[in-house]
């Protein structure tokens, strides 16, 4: 099973937001600590806003956080939200897919990998919060030292 960078993202995301509850964060504060592109956190963010797991302020003073505490986050349904589909092959374009077996049992396989995400809020993501906290307060300098 290999998720999209898009969950990816959306996951550092939560979990720097998880870390820093009830502080408003900046997109490129959040950029800085994975070092990765802002453009590409925008609309993740946007995204994530849309869906109602992060809430979104806009202005000089604004920001933002997790729209619900982190232990009323599902980290399963912010998966399911964020991946397209979880085909692990391309068994629709198979000649033998109607008569395989190997399909059931990566449909039960994603289940199951699913079911286990679908334990965990993102509060259990954050167990180590200190060292998160200090990890995720490095500056990392921008590309081309600007």
């Amino acid at each position: 099973m290999r998720l999209t960078r898009y969950t990816d993202y959306a996951l550092r995301v939560m979990i720097h937001l998880g870390v820093n509850e009830g502080r408003l964060v900046s997109i490129a504060e959040i950029a800085r600590a994975y070092d990765i592109s802002q453009n590409n956190l925008m609309k993740v963010v946007q995204d994530l806003g849309q869906a109602g797991f992060v809430e979104t302020i806009r202005g000089r003073a604004g920001g933002i956080r997790l729209a619900r505490p982190a232990t009323e986050i599902n980290v399963g349904r912010l998966v399911r939200h964020t991946e397209a589909g979880f085909m692990v092959a391309d068994c629709a374009h198979c000649p033998i897919a109607p008569a395989c077996g190997l399909t059931g049992v990566f449909a039960e396989a994603i289940q199951a990998f699913l079911g286990v995400l679908d334990r965990y809020a993102v509060a259990d993501l954050l167990d180590q919060r200190s060292q998160l906290a200090a990890l995720l307060a490095r500056t990392v300098e921008p590309c081309g030292g600007e």
